[in-house]
């Protein structure tokens, strides 16, 4: 499994994203479905080269008869994967998508704080930002709401909540389970009608026919809302580029690919000449803007 070629790209955008660190010792959420078994076996490929400590933990709802498929997928995979699972079971108390939320956060951080990870890790991707965005804008949601999800956030006294995939697409995660053979649940509560995540999921899928680029497009407005929020060091950076190209009308819209070519540049103190349209460029000199030209 280790060595396999396919879905490579998880693997490197697990690395490359920051959302986990090097050391962490993490407990992941596995539910039994695709996206979070993707998540355990990439994770898996991962321990050595990040040098991460790995747990599983299942939360067992027991609101239906199924529930139990659902654990033995995550058993399998645990087997599978020779990682300890720690099986957790919540009362909730109803179906509502807030109180089971809460409490199988709650169990997840109560499992990490006991078995002494540092880290829980959930295998929210591309549509579930998606979704997550989109419901905050329809409640009327201001810039915090915009965010989306976090990639990493506290969750508990001395635990941080991961989310290591929210840059890839769902069908990718199918794939990796795929290419390794390994099982997953489908769940079928996704289906129902009358839950509004469901509601706002059956819309998004109408729209992506066309707008194929639609998650990219919200995942990436969600992170640039939360790096200006948290005034994070690459928001300067753009700020600082896009005041440098405002001057002048036609170079407002610059395409974000280009912007970011230019923030890299400036992180890492580079020197050179950056395309931001035809014609237009921007050169920074070690690390610095030093002028916008024209061709």
């Amino acid at each position: 499994m280790r060595g396999a070629q396919p879905g490579r790209a998880i693997e490197q955008a697990v690395q490359r994203g920051g959302a986990l660190r090097a050391g962490d010792r993490v407990l992941v959420a596995c539910s039994g479905g695709a996206d979070s078994v993707a998540l355990a076996a990439a994770l898996h490929a991962l321990d050595t080269p990040m040098k991460l400590e790995l747990r599983l933990a299942h939360v067992n709802h027991a609101l239906r008869a199924s529930a139990w498929q659902d654990e033995c997928v995550a058993a399998y995979v645990a087997a599978r994967l020779e990682l300890p699972l720690d099986v957790l079971t919540i009362q909730a108390g109803g179906r509502a998508e807030q109180p089971l939320r809460e409490a199988r956060y709650a169990a997840l951080a109560q499992s990490a704080v006991r078995l002494g990870c540092n880290v829980v890790a959930t295998a929210h991707h591309a549509e579930d930002q998606s979704e997550t965005v989109l419901l905050a804008l329809l409640r009327g949601a201001g810039p915090d709401g915009l965010r989306g999800m976090r990639a990493r956030r506290p969750l508990a006294e001395g635990v941080e909540l991961a989310r290591p995939l929210l840059g890839l697409p769902s069908e990718t995660l199918r794939e990796y389970c795929h290419a390794r053979a390994l099982p997953y649940a489908v769940d079928p509560s996704n289906a129902e009608p009358a839950q509004r995540r469901n509601a706002v999921r059956e819309a998004l899928d109408a729209l992506r026919p066309l707008f194929p680029a639609l998650d990219a497009a919200v995942a990436r407005a969600a992170q640039l809302i939360s790096e200006d929020r948290d005034a994070a060091p690459r928001a300067e950076l753009r700020r600082s580029i896009r005041d440098h190209l405002a001057g002048e009308d036609e170079l407002r819209d610059i395409d974000f690919e280009h912007v970011e070519a230019a923030v890299r540049a400036l992180e890492a103190g580079r020197t050179g000449t950056f395309h931001m349209k035809p014609g237009v460029w921007l050169r920074i000199e070690r690390g610095s803007i030093s002028e916008v030209g024209r061709e």
